[in-house]
């Protein structure tokens, strides 16, 4: 070849090259350009060096041309420009965990083999040309918002091996076709809104590895029998999608499996024997369903398993001596059947159990003693059963425990030196034993009870004096010690606790009361009655400024009540009946609004209230005229503050309309695509369009012009220049952040320097409170209710168990639940949201949140709150979907929905609930539904936080009825007033899911 020929060629391919780099360049340059405040992290991505590609941030290069662009967690909002189709070489291409809004199409890109777009904004649909990525091998767009049927094209892909349509807004059926994509290794469908049956094609996907298809998505029938087919299959996911009918027993062909979760769904007969044929089985969830008959005992092949959970199902039966033989069992949750006869003798023997969970059974026998042979027991669950003999001696040594609940069985003996001051224990229940003897002091110095939260030894035969010791649990909440036969003076060291409630009733306890009990700044409720204390009641007790709960009846108490009692705001219930109690009775105070009851039984007390005047010669006249001046002078005042406020209010509104109207001087930021600008926004704020006035600002409807409706929330005088914004920098954090179904969505938010103003995606039926209480009532039938319960739940569980830092609402109410066009429930305004921090721990706040009604006991005393605030507030939400009725205002003054539900229905018996249904859907509503939802209620209400479930566990019980056990439908005389049976449970997953929490 002539060399010159030789070098045009050269030239040409040279000249190729550097042209096909310079695309790569301007396609990614205009990417960026259209990202919003591109994160500091794109600064390498220079557009004045083209030559720099290559070594730019997230790009690969191969043979001059970009070959992968990973843009993964770089925090980028805005949409993505379909330029980059443009760079025709790509392999792999990642825009994960970003904020990237509006539709996405990738197309005509024949070399790439892997695309993420997972954890973003996306929306419409994914339905593409995927004949032009017939290399395409890996397609993951978990957690996006995509609306849409799934895509049909997908079928094409002859070399996919993993697919994640997860975590979307997808509806309609799983197609067919999709068992023709014989190469997928990983399918993932979960958390949709799919329907239909599951088709038995998915079978023919013999390379499957691992499959997840529940959570959300509701599918007619049961398991395909052809899932049997699956032999590479390791992990299968279909829980949580209302499932029926049958376990396949061909599932028992799965060799390679190792997790099998099939829980919270309707699935009925028995465990399949050929279960047992699955040896490497490590984790086995079936719980929650309707399953019957005994644990096959093939199971006892399973000796790789690590996990079993069958809690909440109707089995019954003995529990299998083989589960102790399991060399690995870490967790074993069977709570809430019908077992009986004895715990395994050798359970806990294989030195790895951890958590054990047998509760709300009929097993008898005695506590096996090696439960915690290797000091690995974390949780044991033994209450609501009928087993006797004594605690283990060797559990009073097990360092690793941190919660144990005992209560509620024939236990008797002595409690096991030790056990009390457990240092890693944080709850210890062994209530309504016939435990005695006496509680030891604490003899090791070295464990130290610094985590232990409640203490409850109620209604057992314990003696002796209170130890001195209990003053060593520096986070204890709850101390429980009624229904004993503890005597001697109750020790001056009680003054150092920090609890919430004391019950030291129906004791022998003696001597005087000591005033180091006005050191417990914390206390709410304080039960001392049915001792033989004596003396005078200390006016230390005043101290506590939060008390709302005080019993000092049937003691030996003398002289006069302090009058400094009365000063306690919080105080709603006193009683210091039956005692020796003498003199003036006080008037003053919270005196005022107790019962004459509360002080029966004191002969020598005087009182107007008790019809024994201590002062016959006293007038009235001087009391009439100072009552006609306090009258006169609250009237003048409130004239006075009416006519500042209406001013404040004018000048404000004029200095809004004069210089905060211009677009100009307002930003908008979008969390989103969107298709109107911040004019739009401010056009619709007319008082036309107020739907809506709240403590956070007032509410306007809009119509943008391409015919999106809008909700607008304006804020007035909480800009940037103030330092307190009353929860809109809160709510801005909190929203931007979030995506799901059940939380309104927030679009954007526009700002200037006076107004704040939040825009929210338009919810046609408005409030859940106004279409309760308004005229609209009686077309909110049961199964809405109920179906708007439910996902109101879910919102409030993800923000408590799934949002990262966790978030407490603070403010739950029926007019916070918001409904759209298809009355879909979604939780609105964290105005008053804070983060969680710290997993689990109570958080102080300056002032109280939330609304008249809806608050909880402690919060509303103590300021703490924690996220048994908002599942407080919830339960009150349940009663007025069930009532119909609003919290307060309709039961005569002082009286809420809880305290009237609770009286009407003898003390929160469900078979009682008939009586407070709302009388609009009495011919409608089956009364077995509305026990399950009022025993719901009445679990959420308790004045015990500790008692409360979570939201999670909430979300479990909405969900799971029909599905309740025999046990469960006669305990149905649960009674809430005093002692509330606490139905918490402990619940644990080897992998991370949306329903379960330990």
């Amino acid at each position: 070849m002539p060399p010159f020929v030789f070098l045009a060629l050269l030239f040409l391919v040279v000249t190729a090259s550097a042209s096909t780099l310079i695309t790569d360049f301007h396609a990614l340059i205009e990417l960026k350009n259209g990202f919003e405040s591109p994160s500091p992290v794109l600064s390498t991505w220079n557009s004045s060096n083209p030559t720099s590609v290559c070594s730019w941030v997230g790009i690969k290069c191969l043979k001059g041309r970009v070959v992968s662009l990973n843009l993964t967690d770089m925090n980028l909002y805005g949409s993505v420009s379909s330029v980059f189709l443009s760079l025709d070489k790509l392999t792999d291409l990642s825009l994960a965990g970003n904020n990237f809004t509006g539709e996405i199409k990738i197309e005509n890109l024949s070399s790439l083999r892997s695309l993420n777009i997972s954890n973003n904004a996306f929306d419409g649909g994914l339905d593409w040309n995927y004949s032009s990525l017939e290399n395409l091998e890996v397609f993951d767009a978990y957690n996006n918002n995509f609306t849409d049927s799934l895509p049909l094209g997908i079928s094409s892909l002859e070399k996919l091996r993993y697919l994640d349509l997860g975590g979307n807004y997808f509806f309609g059926k799983i197609p067919e076709s999709y068992g023709n994509l014989l190469s997928l290794e990983y399918l993932s469908l979960a958390g949709n809104d799919l329907q239909g049956k599951i088709p038995g094609e998915l079978g023919n996907l013999t390379n499957l590895r691992e499959i997840y298809l529940g959570y959300y998505n509701v599918f007619e029938g049961g398991i395909p029998k052809e899932f049997g087919k699956l032999v590479n299959l390791v992990h299968m996911d279909i829980s949580k999608c209302e499932l029926d009918g049958p376990i396949p027993r061909e599932l028992g062909n799965l060799n390679s499996l190792d997790t099998l979760f099939l829980h919270t769904n309707l699935l009925s007969g028995s465990i399949p024997k050929e279960l047992g044929n699955l040896t490497g089985l490590v984790n086995l969830d079936l719980s929650i369903n309707a399953l019957t008959g005994e644990v096959p005992d093939e199971l006892v092949s399973l000796q790789q398993v690590r996990l079993v959970n069958l809690f909440m199902n109707r089995l019954h039966g003995s529990i299998p001596d083989f589960f102790a033989a399991f060399p690995k069992l870490e967790t074993l949750q069977l709570w809430m059947n019908n077992f009986t006869g004895t715990i395994p003798e050798n359970l806990g023997a294989n030195r790895n159990l951890q958590t054990l969970d047998l509760s709300t059974n009929k097993l008898t026998g005695t506590i096996p003693p090696n439960l915690c042979a290797s000091n690995q027991l974390r949780i044991l669950i033994l209450l609501k059963n009928f087993l006797f003999g004594s605690i283990p001696e060797g559990l009073g040594k097990c360092f690793s425990l941190v919660r144990v609940r005992l209560g509620q069985n024939f236990l008797n003996g002595s409690i096991p030196d030790g056990f009390i001051y457990l240092p890693q224990l944080n709850l210890l229940e062994l209530q309504d034993n016939y435990l005695s003897g006496n509680l030891s002091e604490n003899g090791n110095s070295a464990s130290v009870p610094a985590k232990l939260s409640e203490l409850n030894l109620s209604n057992n035969f314990l003696s002796g004096s209170l130890p001195f010791s209990l003053s060593n649990f520096s986070s204890l909440q709850n101390l429980l010690l009624g229904g004993n036969q503890f005597s001697g003076p109750i020790p001056p060291s009680i003054g150092q606790l920090q609890v919430l409630k004391l019950d030291l009733s129906g004791n022998s306890l003696s001597s005087e009361i000591p005033t180091e009990i006005g050191n417990c700044f914390h206390l709410t409720y304080l039960d001392l009655s049915s001792n033989n204390l004596s003396g005078s009641i200390p006016p230390e007790i005043s101290n506590i400024r939060i008390l709302n709960y005080l019993n000092l009846s049937r003691n030996h108490f003398t002289n006069t009540i302090p009058k400094s009692i009365g000063s306690i705001k919080s105080l709603t219930i006193a009683d210091f009946s039956f005692n020796d109690l003498s003199g003036d009775l006080p008037e003053s105070g919270q005196f005022a609004f107790f019962n004459a009851s509360s002080f029966a039984g004191n002969p020598l007390l005087c009182g107007s209230l008790l019809n024994n005047p201590c002062n016959v010669t006293a007038t009235t006249r001087t009391q009439k005229k100072a009552s006609e001046e306090f009258k006169l002078v609250f009237a003048l005042g409130l004239l006075i503050c009416s006519l500042v406020f209406a001013a404040a209010a004018i000048i404000k509104a004029k200095t809004f309309k004069k210089g905060g109207s211009s677009s100009s001087s307002w930003k908008m930021t979008a969390f989103r695509k969107l298709e109107f600008t911040v004019s739009d926004v401010l056009e619709c704020m007319k008082d036309g369009n107020v739907i809506g006035r709240g403590g956070a600002g007032i509410v306007y409807h809009g119509k943008m012009p391409n015919g999106t409706e809008i909700a607008v929330k304006k804020l007035l005088g909480f800009g940037r220049s103030h330092s307190h914004d009353h929860g809109f920098r809160a709510e801005i954090r909190t929203l931007g952040n979030i995506r799901h179904r059940n939380i309104v969505r927030l679009l954007a938010f526009c700002s200037n320097k006076e107004t704040n103003l939040l825009v929210y995606e338009y919810m046609r039926n408005g409030s859940l409170g106004e279409a309760l209480h308004g005229k609209k009532g009686s077309f909110l039938g049961w199964n809405l209710r109920y179906k708007i319960a439910l996902e109101s739940a879910r919102g409030l569980c993800y923000l408590h168990h799934d949002c990262s830092p966790l978030i407490i609402h603070r403010d739950v109410k029926s007019n916070n639940i918001l409904l759209n066009s298809v009355f879909e429930a979604h939780v609105a305004d964290f105005g008053l949201a804070k983060f969680l921090v710290d997993g689990g721990a109570s958080e102080c706040m300056s002032a109280i949140a939330g609304s008249y009604g809806y608050i909880a006991p402690e919060y509303a005393y103590t300021l703490r709150v924690d996220e048994k605030s908002d599942v407080y507030s919830f339960g009150v939400v349940l009663l007025e979907l069930i009532t119909g009725r609003r919290p307060v205002g309709e039961f005569g003054e002082g009286v809420d929905i809880v305290q009237w539900t609770k009286k009407t229905t003898n003390c929160g018996r469900r078979e009682e609930v008939i009586r407070v249904v709302d009388p609009r859907l009495l011919t409608t509503v089956p009364q077995d539904e509305a026990m399950h939802l009022f025993f719901i209620a009445m679990l959420c209400i308790q004045d015990n936080s500790v008692e409360r479930p979570t939201m999670r566990e909430v979300v479990q019980m909405l969900s799971e009825f029909p599905r309740l056990s025999p046990e469960t439908q006669s305990s149905s005389s649960a009674v809430f007033c005093q002692k509330s049976k606490n139905v918490e449970k402990e619940k644990n997953g080897s992998k991370p899911r949306s329903d379960l929490l330990v």
